[in-house]
């Protein structure tokens, strides 16, 4: 697991363009929020390699920044083996990505995996919708605001589990 921070969060999508880099750029605003920037490492990749080096979706990045958020600096990547050595959560946002995921995890892997959404309070739904493929900014718009819910309750979840 990652030396340099207590906890390590790994937010993971398809692509690395729209849901992953979006959870990625609210979880580190919200960890800043709550003044635990210091404290958490997080980063976000893609379990295909379509994007490599590309930014996120500008769709993604406007709504994002909209509400405050920052997507510019990151750019997309691909998960490695080496991710299940580094991070203690890695977090899916569908069904699919996380048998992908499952899959490839190696058997000592000690960390959480699961679906990002097993973390928000007001979100009915399991699964974090892929906006790629929808017509104008209304799916983007959902996916802030389930990534909202779920990052409230990750950094509670990560209070009550690693507070010093």
């Amino acid at each position: 697991m990652s030396k340099q921070f207590p906890v390590s969060v790994l937010f993971v999508c398809l692509g690395n363009i729209c849901r992953s880099p979006t959870a990625h750029g609210v979880f580190l605003k919200c960890l800043a929020d709550e003044g635990l920037q210091h404290q958490v490492e997080v980063d976000s990749a893609g379990t295909a390699a379509y994007h490599v080096g590309n930014p996120p979706d500008p769709r993604s990045t406007m709504v994002a920044a909209r509400r405050g958020y920052d997507l510019s600096p990151l750019r997309a990547r691909a998960v490695e083996g080496a991710d299940f050595e580094q991070y203690h959560y890695i977090l899916a946002m569908d069904q699919q990505n996380l048998n992908f995921l499952k899959a490839m995890a190696p058997v000592n892997f000690t960390g959480h995996l699961s679906l990002f959404l097993d973390f928000a309070d007001s979100v009915d739904a399991r699964e974090v919708p892929d906006p790629y493929y929808t017509d104008g900014d209304k799916g983007f718009e959902l996916v802030v605001d389930m990534i909202e819910d779920a990052s409230a309750g990750l950094i509670r979840h990560i209070r009550a589990r690693h507070a010093g």
